[in-house]
């Protein structure tokens, strides 16, 4: 019989960038009683985003956070800044990346990769909380 349990993380990161939410995730899928199915992670949000990857090498997350300073830099002359200069930056860098991330769940964890972990990309400096909506589905 399919079961649905949902769930939502607050989180407020101590700054922009990646933030690793995987421990969060697995626990609550763990708990969920659901040993295969879906797991839907919804960020609640235009600014910040989710992304998958490379979790053992902190010099890839800050080349990535890097790279997407350089690809949507603050002051670039945009239009769009109602809530301050790096407004714009982040919905960019949000639009470049997703707000959600479906995962497959089996034998009641998640079905990552050995070196794959689930972060909050983070593109605002004020960092609000963000909610992150989690959905799963299986028996």
């Amino acid at each position: 019989m399919l079961h649905q349990a949902s769930h939502t993380l607050a989180i407020r990161a101590s700054r922009p960038g990646l933030h690793e939410l995987t421990k969060d995730v697995a626990s609550w899928v763990e708990n969920s009683g659901i040993q295969d199915g879906l797991v839907t992670i919804f960020c609640r949000h235009t600014s910040a985003s989710l992304v998958i990857q490379e979790n053992a090498a902190p010099a890839a997350r800050r080349d990535l956070e890097h790279y997407f300073e350089r690809i949507a830099p603050e002051g670039a002359g945009y239009e769009h800044d109602d809530e301050g200069p790096d407004d714009m930056p982040a919905h960019l860098r949000s639009a470049l990346t997703s707000t959600q991330l479906s995962i497959p769940v089996q034998n009641g964890r998640l079905a990552l990769g050995i070196w794959q972990g689930i972060f909050l990309f983070e593109h605002r400096r004020n960092t609000p909380e963000r909610q992150i909506v989690l959905h799963l589905v299986g028996e």
